[in-house]
């Protein structure tokens, strides 16, 4: 027997079975059981969503040989015979090519005789749209007001072109376009039932590439079977389809993060040696910004939690408005691509224009400035590097200091001069072999050479040990999302590279006892804020404009210089 393709192979066979469309399963499912049958019906919707299928299931439902029932049987011969399109009572045109007055006109004439073995004749018109307006016209006064014994289902991608006589004829439906959840499910089942080993990863790019339509997600997993030889495998998906995998995207926001142009600039080489699209590069960097903004805003929003954990740490990394600027640079990058001498040019001056445009409180580790006419590097003095700054959250407080740090600064916790540092007992000098003082934690981190993710790891820890063998840092339990393997062990290699020793890091999930890198950066920051905001209010002449005008004060325009 020849191969039969997975869309057609796969095509539901009744309602229980149909993907995506629970709104009009319902509908029909109801009309069917209460034998509330209409005489039309419209269902609307893009390619490969389920019109043809919902009307051949339809067809089935009326004509089945157990008697009209939302749960056809499936074995009798008129169910059988419909699936394979050789149903005597159910004729499905093509107006594509049936789309003149003359052939309307033999449909109708046949219309009026009585079925042939089943209970309905059903009339399934596919691409209505296509009909000629005469077409339309000669079939008006069959559609409102049909033999009992006619069915008609029409099916469009197109509903504006439909004349509005035709569409007050009918019930219309509209089906949705298929989630990437629903079709990755559905695609997972499939490879099971067929046997074939895959990577869920895979099925996501070709959900994405379905672009809402099943039928394009079945056709493209033939494909990817087809090019993975038998497997459906992530890297193998992207090359057949060219587009950017995640880690490309994550490697874009690390480097943007750590304002580094060079590895912006060798990911967009690396894009052009491999082939991949542009396009669908800046196409899935907006959806990022998109989905990161939501994890500020409405991190519920997002329904897969190690999506959302990942995304939090870019969350806090960026400011919520430069993503939003960041959002529309991707998109207008995308749009002025076509104008530009080649893609990979125009790909590149969107990714520096996102760096150009990116203010210092939006970035998520030191800030770099980049001096593009010498190609150097200027880094300003390490006490002025920015760290990354978290979202305030609803309980932090005006001045944006969680309360606990604040606690710990008055209890003399926090970190304090050296010249101002009591003299240690003697149980602070046992002690010292093996934890060094904050200060020092604080200077390591500013000095060694860490970028992205890892410069954020490091930033939200605190040194808490340190001997020949082991370094231990703690890491607060709301900040363990920045924590995983391959930054842990990128830490570990530039501490034994520093320090010259192969000690071992360990990283323990526990509540600091006293301010981290990134905290004494928040914490300076809204000093220099406040300090800011202090000095235009005092300021003689903003005084006069205020009592003036009767003027106020925008404090969100203030920045500390």
């Amino acid at each position: 027997m020849s191969y039969q393709v997975l869309a057609r192979k796969w095509r539901p066979k009744s309602f229980s079975t149909l993907v995506g469309q629970d709104h009009v399963v319902r509908a029909l499912t109801h009309a069917l059981e209460q034998n509330r049958l209409h005489h039309a019906y419209l269902f609307t919707g893009t390619r490969g969503v389920g019109k043809t299928t919902i009307a051949r299931i339809m067809a089935k439902a009326l004509n089945c040989e157990t008697g009209v029932s939302a749960t056809p049987c499936g074995v009798c011969s008129a169910c059988m015979e419909i699936d394979s399109g050789r149903y005597i009572d159910y004729i499905e045109l093509d107006a594509a090519s049936n789309r003149g007055v003359d052939d309307m006109t033999q449909l109708l004439e046949r219309a009026v005789y009585a079925p042939t073995r089943g209970k309905y004749k059903v009339y399934v018109i596919d691409e209505v749209h296509q009909l000629t307006g005469h077409a339309f016209n000669a079939m008006l006064k069959t559609l409102e007001e049909p033999p009992e014994h006619v069915k008609f289902i029409l099916a469009t991608t197109d509903p504006q072109k439909i004349p509005v006589t035709v569409l007050s004829r009918c019930l219309q439906f509209n089906l949705k376009q298929m989630s990437p959840t629903a079709i990755v499910d559905h695609l997972a089942r499939v490879l099971e039932a067929e046997g074939i080993t895959f990577e869920p990863a895979a099925l996501r790019h070709l959900a994405k590439g379905a672009a809402g339509s099943m039928r394009d997600a079945l056709s493209l997993l033939d494909q990817a079977i087809a090019h993975g030889g038998g497997t459906v495998a992530d890297e193998s998906v992207r090359a057949m389809l060219g587009t950017v995998g995640d880690e490309h995207l994550f490697v874009l926001l690390d480097a943007l993060a750590a304002t580094d142009v060079s590895a912006m600039i060798e990911l967009a080489k690396l894009m052009d040696a491999r082939s991949l699209s542009f396009d669908g590069g800046l196409q899935e960097l907006a959806t990022l910004f998109h989905r990161i903004a939501l994890v500020q805003f409405a991190p519920d929003a997002l329904l897969d939690a190690t999506e959302r954990e990942r995304l939090s740490v870019y969350a806090a990394a960026f400011d919520a408005e430069f993503l939003q600027l960041a959002y529309q640079i991707a998109i207008h990058g995308r749009d002025e691509l076509s104008l530009a001498p080649d893609e990979y040019s125009g790909f590149v001056m969107t990714l520096l224009r996102l760096h150009a445009f990116a203010p210092e409180r939006a970035v998520g580790s030191a800030t770099k400035k980049h001096n593009l006419s010498t190609g150097a590097q200027v880094l300003p003095p390490v006490a002025a590097r920015p760290a990354p700054v978290a979202p305030m959250q609803p309980d932090s407080g005006g001045a944006g200091v969680s309360q606990s740090i604040a606690l710990r600064l008055q209890s003399g916790s926090a970190v304090q001069s050296r010249d101002s540092t009591p003299a240690p007992t003697g149980e602070s000098r046992a002690m010292e072999s093996s934890v060094q003082p904050d200060d020092e934690w604080h200077a390591l981190v500013a000095k060694l050479p860490l970028t992205g993710m890892i410069k954020q790891l490091a930033n939200h820890c605190e040194l808490s040990e340190r001997s020949e063998a082991i370094i231990r840092l703690r890491l607060s339990p709301e900040r363990k999302s920045v924590l995983d393997k391959a930054r842990q062990e990128a830490l570990q290699t530039a501490l034994q590279k520093h320090f010259g020793n192969s000690a071992r890091l360990e990283i323990v999930i526990a509540e600091p006892a006293s301010a981290t890198p990134a905290q004494r950066a928040t914490i300076a920051q809204t000093e220099r804020q406040q300090s800011a905001s202090a000095a235009i209010k005092r300021d003689p002449f903003v005084r006069d404009l205020i009592d003036a005008f009767g003027a106020g004060i925008d404090e969100s325009s203030i920045k500390p210089i």
